[in-house]
């Protein structure tokens, strides 16, 4: 079955291909910018770069989005969202964000600091009480599961939760010990994208019955912290999560197909995940994985809303939100689209909130050893990944970034005024090598 679907998966390449990848907003193979101009004719070396993973089996494609000064320069679907039957994808597909939900949840957290209404170093047992007497992990007895613990020396602070230092893990294995006492707890690795039953206050009350694995600050840990955010963000706002992103980031920018759950009428768009089996792409079914159902967005009446991995959203919806933040830095008035030319000057943050959000965070961490990786040069801000000097990739110095675990990506690079947005939807294995590849075909093609 699987050579079938394989070979189904090649012809409708080799047939279908160019037709689907072509594009007609942008004819010119150059588009001028003023001072520097940007090759489109390297640009579309992501075509063929993509097509190869897609050809190989090991990517299923998805759609991808350059934008330069406030100009789309690359927007294209390439390969297919099913194989059987075949399907390509399209660009309105709606992806499963995952963990770019983060950076929606840390600049609605920093317009509620810029009103005043919370500081970065305020407790978050200010706002959320069952977070007062955090407790540390101290040891584990694999007999019965059971852990020590001791009282952390200080409390989270929302700082904490923006830089992934509030000693909140995920349930992985590869945090050790850890791991069996969260999912002796109940949580699992994909806790932190919706629920069933419980609303938003519900699930993070027991995110708050966790043994920390550090004491809050002392170093970096990939966590449940932005989940734990989206609650401070509705008891500060007096709204559900949803409905303060609803009102204060998604209609502003006219992000039409932004959802934690989708209307019934959208649920077509829903693209289906991609697995791996035997090093071969096969597409998931209606299955749980790791204990939430793959179609979380398409349950009805739920209430949890988690802001470090609930969203879904599509390429042009998520290019605006990136596109009003990189307006806020430069100082721009325009948001320019191809479809339909829209214009909008709404900001999310003042330029002085923006720039704090993007400062480094981890300057002393990352003496110590203890930031986000020991990569050169990268290092954390207020909510994304920051790169602070050259030296992995072309990236400039103030690039900032993040991806999600359905393989989705994007990033901001200030200084060369750039966007790019990857929504493709399959459990990781290979995305991170295709847009490493990605990243540097686009610088490639500045002049």
């Amino acid at each position: 079955m699987m050579k079938q679907i394989r070979s189904i998966f090649l012809i409708g390449l080799i047939c279908g291909g160019c037709f689907n990848n072509r594009i007609s907003d942008h004819p010119a193979t150059r588009v001028d910018l003023g001072k520097e101009q940007l090759s489109t004719a390297k640009l579309a070396r992501i075509d063929s770069l993509v097509t190869g993973y897609v050809r190989e089996n090991k990517f299923p494609g998805g759609i991808f989005i350059v934008v330069r000064r406030g100009i789309i320069v690359y927007y294209k679907n390439i390969g297919y969202r099913s194989v059987e039957p075949i399907m390509p994808y399209q660009k309105n597909d709606i992806f499963r964000i995952a963990s770019m939900t983060k950076a929606v949840t840390a600049v609605a957290a920093m317009q509620l600091y810029e009103q005043g209404k919370l500081r970065l170093d305020d407790p978050v047992s200010k706002y959320i009480p069952a977070f007062e007497k955090a407790e540390v992990f101290d040891g584990f007895n694999p007999a019965d599961s059971t852990c020590r613990t001791v009282p952390a020396n200080k409390k989270i602070s929302i700082r904490h939760l923006l830089t992934h230092t509030s000693g909140l893990a995920y349930a992985k294995p590869r945090y050790g010990d850890l791991y069996p006492v969260y999912t002796k707890m109940g949580f699992t690795s994909s806790s932190g994208r919706s629920h069933p039953t419980l609303d938003t206050e519900q699930v993070v009350n027991k995110i708050a019955t966790l043994p920390l694995a550090f004491h809050p600050g002392e170093r970096y840990l990939y966590g449940f912290s932005i989940d734990v955010l989206g609650r401070v963000i509705e008891v500060v706002s007096g709204k559900t999560l949803d409905e303060y992103f609803r009102e204060n980031i998604f209609e502003p920018l006219r992000m039409e197909d932004t959802h934690f759950y989708l209307p019934v009428e959208k649920y077509h768009r829903l693209v289906q995940p991609y697995d791996y089996n035997g090093g071969k792409l096969i597409t998931y079914e209606d299955k749980d994985v790791s204990g939430i159902s793959i179609n979380y967005p398409k349950f009805q009446n739920a209430s949890a809303f988690m802001g470090g991995g609930g969203l879904s959203s599509t390429a042009i919806d998520y290019t605006k939100f990136l596109q009003s933040l990189l307006n806020t830095i430069k100082g721009d008035e325009s948001q320019i689209y191809p479809t339909g030319k829209i214009n909008n000057r709404h900001r999310l943050l003042g330029r002085k909130t923006m720039e704090l959000m993007m400062s480094d965070q981890f300057e002393k961490l990352n003496e110590e050893g203890k930031g986000r990786n020991n990569n050169i040069g990268t290092s954390h801000a207020l909510g994304f990944a920051l790169t602070t000097q050259t030296g992995t990739e072309a990236k400039s110095p103030g690039t900032i970034e993040w991806g999600g675990a359905f393989s989705t990506k994007f990033f901001i690079d200030p200084r060369e005024e750039l966007i790019f947005v990857g929504m493709s939807q399959a459990i990781p294995r290979y995305h991170q090598e295709v847009y490493g590849k990605i990243t540097a075909v686009i610088y490639g093609a500045i002049d």
